[in-house]
């Protein structure tokens, strides 16, 4: 069993139209799409199954109804899914932000907020802001920011298709524009704006900046971290191994059949990033994603190239 959610489309003003030129999605836009939510269990937002005879439960009611077969032993019925999953289609840049560690986020009624981005495309030029240049004190960035040069302290790098970057709580970033990125993270929607180069949101005002709460949260010893650069030669490629989740990315260059996991053994979410799969007697394409539940196997099987990756070890 696989279950397929419908995407939750979110207007930002740092959007575009890359969920339709490449993922080929059939949305109609009427304001820039910045984010599609394609899983979330949050009380304000709930993905919807598009899938199976229990096609239009969410994915609360899922797990209320059958908590041990969705999520083993471990879980809790009242518990929230533990990660959310999104595309970001980063036409123009983000903000420069921050979200706050776990020993912090009670103090501003947040949540933390650890996440990994795999960059899925990439214009030319584009890049990702990812911590501070070496040498960068808690002084020198309130200064800069004061002159609103806080972009000259922060770790830039080149983005390319297949590049990866983990991003635990604290740690400064931003994306630059031309990305299209799977952002997969914790259950959190806490996010501090620290700087957002100058202007304005889709109603023409200034957006909101939190730099007090930022400059609390942000890891003033975190310098120029790098991205994995996967390749597509090796089979399984670990992107990610922490205490919130572990990221896999599987390449398959020829026709196969692949067991994912056994039943009763983990949680999982499989993303087609490019070419498709059957799982489970469900077609996945690129930018789609399935779950399988705990209770359940699960078999990938491919006829063209597919790059995929698979999250489970759910914190």
């Amino acid at each position: 069993m696989i279950f397929k959610f419908e995407p939750i489309y979110q207007t930002r003003v740092w959007g575009g139209t890359m969920f339709s030129d490449i993922l080929g999605r059939k949305i109609s836009y009427s304001e820039p799409i910045g984010e599609s939510w394609d899983l979330v269990d949050r009380n304000e937002n709930q993905s919807v199954l598009v899938n199976t005879k229990l096609r239009g439960k969410t994915i609360r009611e899922l797990i209320e109804a059958d908590t041990l077969g969705m999520m083993g032993p471990h879980w809790k019925k009242e518990m929230a899914f533990p990660v959310l999953v999104k595309w970001l289609d980063c036409s123009d840049r983000l903000s420069l932000q921050v979200h706050p560690p776990e020993e912090i986020a009670s103090e501003f009624n947040a949540e933390p907020k650890t996440e990994n981005w795999y960059v899925a495309h990439a214009e030319k030029g584009a890049g990702l802001y990812a911590g501070l240049k070496k040498g960068t004190s808690r002084q020198m960035f309130e200064n800069a920011l004061k002159h609103n040069a806080a972009e000259s302290l922060c770790h830039r790098i080149n983005s390319m298709k297949n590049d990866s970057l983990l991003l635990k709580s604290g740690r400064i970033h931003a994306i630059d524009a031309g990305n299209l990125i799977l952002e997969i993270q914790q259950n959190s929607n806490s996010t501090f704006r620290v700087y957002d180069w100058g202007r304005t949101g889709l109603d023409g005002k200034p957006r909101e900046l939190h730099i007090e709460q930022s400059l609390k949260c942000i890891d003033f010893e975190d310098f120029e971290p790098e991205a994995i650069h996967s390749c597509n030669d090796v089979q399984v490629q670990i992107l990610a191994d922490e205490e919130h989740f572990r990221i896999r990315k599987f390449n398959c260059n020829q026709a196969q059949v692949l067991k994912i996991k056994e039943s009763n053994v983990n949680c999982t979410l499989v993303h087609v990033v490019e070419g498709s799969l059957q799982v489970c007697g469900e077609t996945l394409v690129a930018g789609e994603h399935g779950l399988s539940p705990f209770a359940h196997d699960c078999e990938v099987a491919n006829d063209c190239t597919t790059r995929f990756l698979v999250t489970d070890k759910f914190a």
